[in-house]
């Protein structure tokens, strides 16, 4: 009987501490930053996916219409590069440059329609989020992210294929 009692303990902990070894604790990986260039601006339309205040809290007019997001496209045109803010009301784009690593907007050319409330909210909510510091970087699932951040507000833009 105490034969059976110290192979029994002796089980009992051999498979307490296989069960122990057999956890895993997964910490979420930090996003891999990368070099912010024209081509890999221009390599995918942006689509906006999250834009919070310093409070944290949604800027709201960003996504009154959650099928349109605010989407980005960096193209070269006749020698200059260009975004073009995509689903606003008015026509929006301007010349951009990227110079060690910074992007720096021109001024922001738009058309003059008289937008309704929600449309006309969007269009100024979209200039103003385009105007910041940009950082690129790939999420957990290497999708690749881009960042602009200013003194009012973060915005994340995913990668979507052109």
């Amino acid at each position: 009987m105490k034969n059976m009692t110290k192979v029994m303990m002796v089980s009992v902990l051999a498979v307490g501490t296989l069960a122990a070894g057999c956890q895993t604790t997964s910490t979420p990986s930090a996003p891999v930053t990368q070099p912010i260039t024209s081509d890999a601006l221009q390599a995918y339309h942006w689509q906006l996916v999250d834009a919070k205040n310093t409070k944290g809290e949604t800027i709201t007019p960003l996504f009154f219409n959650p099928a349109e997001p605010l989407t980005l496209d960096f193209v070269t045109a006749n020698g200059s590069n260009i975004v073009t803010l995509m689903n606003t009301c008015n026509n929006m784009s301007a010349e951009y440059k990227v110079a060690n690593g910074e992007v720096t907007l021109g001024p922001v050319r738009s058309t003059r329609m008289a937008c309704p409330a929600p449309q006309a909210s969007f269009d100024s909510a979209a200039l103003a989020t385009v105007n910041g510091k940009y950082s690129m970087s790939k999420n957990a699932n290497n999708v690749p992210v881009l960042t602009i951040s200013n003194a009012n507000q973060v915005a994340n833009f995913k990668a979507v294929a052109k």
